[in-house]
């Protein structure tokens, strides 16, 4: 089989693709009924109960980010809505993306020059001597 690219490789590539996404499916599965069966349908953030249909709305949220840690205690797990879920997820995306930032602010306060009221006083006996 010629896998280069434009030669028809691409259904291989959509095979491996497909597999994957079959694999994480069913590992998803494996870990939502389980945390199903050891938590109560609610979830941890807002507190919503989930029964019946809208019981697909509730997720397992992975505590450390990592989807292979699924100890069977659950102890990794947290039950949230999908609205917290992608909330919490946002979140943990800023922490990371804000985290470099924070590390490069200055830490002294003093170290700042501009000083935005230094005229001020000048300025308003100036507008009093235009004023009269």
């Amino acid at each position: 089989m010629n896998t280069k690219p434009g030669s028809g490789g691409g259904d291989h590539q959509e095979r491996i693709i497909a597999e994957a996404r079959q694999n994480r499916a069913q590992r998803e599965k494996g870990y939502r009924e389980r945390a199903l069966k050891l938590f109560e349908p609610v979830c941890a953030r807002c507190g919503r109960e989930f029964q019946g249909k809208r019981l697909r709305e509730l997720t397992v949220h992975h505590r450390d980010h990592n989807h292979d840690n699924n100890p069977p205690d659950g102890s990794n797990w947290e039950l949230l809505c999908v609205y917290c879920h992608d909330n919490e997820h946002s979140r943990y995306q800023d922490a990371q993306w804000l985290e470099p930032a924070a590390a490069e602010a200055p830490q002294d306060v003093n170290t700042l020059t501009h000083q935005p009221f230094a005229d001020l006083a000048r300025l308003l006996k100036g507008k009093k001597e235009d004023s009269q």
